[in-house]
């Protein structure tokens, strides 16, 4: 089965040919850092993840372009509040944004330009598009004429003549238009600003993204994403400034569009209160538990955001966990053992196989149809229920053979491989993390486990419970301990 996927472009779902054989060109709208990464922030970066993760376990080379609008009016805004320069509001909450990814897991882009450190990029663009009759000059100010490109309004599907009918006042008395938008802005007092043949000034929001996919990618890559507040006006401005400035069509090939985050079904938003970010977040639940919040929902279907929602998901990723360590566990203990004992019942190493196989057949027909990562999701978890039976029917592997070894080995094997696609079953730090690696608690549970053969039960209790008062959760089980952090 080809992937198929779904683009804002053509409003429908097509198979994804890249313009290269073998290789995935993306170009992701990256933050504006101003304030502490939030919650809906990480929807798309995980999403994002995971798509580049899927592309590489499909046989894809993938690379990846990230900007980073390291100047912006809520940047300067909140540079002149608190006193300092804009550069240092910028990296600050850069800075974050790179931490809490890194916590979550993210695979850092390819390149990650700034927009000040590609003036000379942005102000080329800017001056080719007004030698062309694209864009025009007021004052410093340099704007794009929306009625001089025909094809303005085909990402949104809105018509210039309706925009301009429902403008109700004219914003900028200096443009020929209300929808005109601004492709560089002349200086004000205190601001940043850079030399340009129009004066000092600095860029405007939309140019940024034409620039440095341009730069970095050319015309015509492969994929675009954002959320799908982006789509109108800044994506429909990227694709009309891009495509004058190239005679090229199409900017890039698909656009693909993540829904918002809601809150408690409401949107998220700093002046009501609910804004949530990453960090304080992750002090209640680990980073898989997050990304498999998100996985079980479908990109372009809005996402609820609350505390329910998570705590379920949670629950749900434990179920994967503890499988997933109970298998490792009886493939140690298996192969530690210097001979196996055949069972006296038969066995189902070999439907485990079969089992491991259907999983991950169902996995790729998920994500192949859209990146469904619920699909993917479902897929895990009928694989879990294949080896918990399994572990139950081989009494956690005393009760084996070759070939149930061989079925609980591929069964692992698939759940870390498709999981791993999820960015699921990782190793990532937190603000709430113990400190702990998962090899030295692996080891406090088999000297606990020591001492309960012993029937040291003191020590054995004493070991539990300074676990759980650092956030371990140590749990008896027919097939072993298995622990999660709480």
């Amino acid at each position: 089965m080809a992937l198929r996927v779904y683009n804002t472009l053509t409003r429908a779902k097509e198979e994804f040919v890249p313009r290269k054989q073998g290789r995935v060109d993306i170009y992701q709208c990256g933050v504006t850092p101003y304030d502490y990464t939030h919650i809906g922030h990480a929807r798309q970066y995980v999403f994002w993840d995971t798509v580049r993760r899927y592309l590489k376990y499909r046989g894809w080379m993938v690379f990846c372009v990230q900007n980073v609008t390291d100047v912006d009016d809520k940047i300067i805004s909140k540079a002149g509040a608190e006193g300092v320069e804009p550069e240092e509001i910028s990296e600050e909450y850069h800075r974050d944004f790179l931490e809490v990814m890194d916590m979550l897991g993210v695979e850092r882009p390819d390149v990650m330009p700034k927009v000040t450190q590609h003036i000379p990029e942005i102000i080329k663009l800017v001056q080719g598009l007004v030698e062309k009759g694209y864009a025009y000059q007021v004052d410093g100010d340099v704007f794009f004429d929306v009625t001089s490109f025909p094809g303005y309004g085909k990402l949104s599907g809105r018509s210039i003549d309706d925009m301009m009918a429902g403008a109700r006042i004219e914003i900028n008395p200096k443009k020929r238009n209300t929808t005109d938008f601004a492709l560089w802005k002349s200086a004000k007092p205190g601001e940043p600003s850079w030399d340009s043949p129009w004066g000092a000034g600095r860029p405007g929001w939309h140019i940024e993204c034409s620039a440095l996919a341009l730069e970095y990618l050319g015309s015509g890559f492969d994929m675009h994403g954002g959320g799908d507040e982006l789509i109108f006006p800044h994506h429909e401005n990227e694709i009309a400034q891009s495509e004058a400035f190239t005679g090229k069509e199409p900017f890039a090939r698909y656009f693909v569009h993540h829904a918002m985050l809601n809150i408690d079904d409401v949107k998220m938003s700093k002046s009501l209160g609910n804004f949530f970010s990453v960090r304080d977040v992750l002090k209640e639940f680990e980073p898989g538990v997050i990304r498999y919040f998100f996985a079980s929902r479908h990109y372009r279907s809005p996402a609820n955001y609350g505390v329910e929602e998570l705590e379920a998901a949670d629950t749900a990723y434990g179920r994967l966990v503890s499988t997933l360590d109970a298998g490792r566990r009886a493939l140690a203990e298996a192969d530690k053992a210097e001979s196996k004992v055949e069972g006296e019942e038969e066995t189902s190493g070999l439907a485990l196989v079969t089992d491991a196989e259907e999983a991950e057949r169902k996995f790729i027909q998920g994500m192949d149809d859209d990146f469904n990562t619920a699909v993917g999701i479902a897929a895990l978890h009928d694989l879990v229920r294949s080896v918990n039976e399994f572990l139950h029917i081989t009494g956690g592997m005393a009760r084996c053979d070759k070939e149930d070894l061989k079925g609980l080995r591929k069964a692992v094997n698939t759940l870390e491989t498709l999981g791993g696609v999820l960015g699921l079953f990782q190793e990532t730090g937190s603000p709430g993390d113990s400190g702990l690696s998962e090899s030295l608690v692996s080891l406090l549970i088999e000297v606990r486990n020591d001492l309960r053969s012993k029937k040291e039960w003191a020590l054995a209790d004493k070991i539990r419970d300074s676990l759980k008062d650092i956030g371990i959760i140590l749990e008896d089980t027919s097939t072993g301990t298995v622990w999660k952090r709480m």
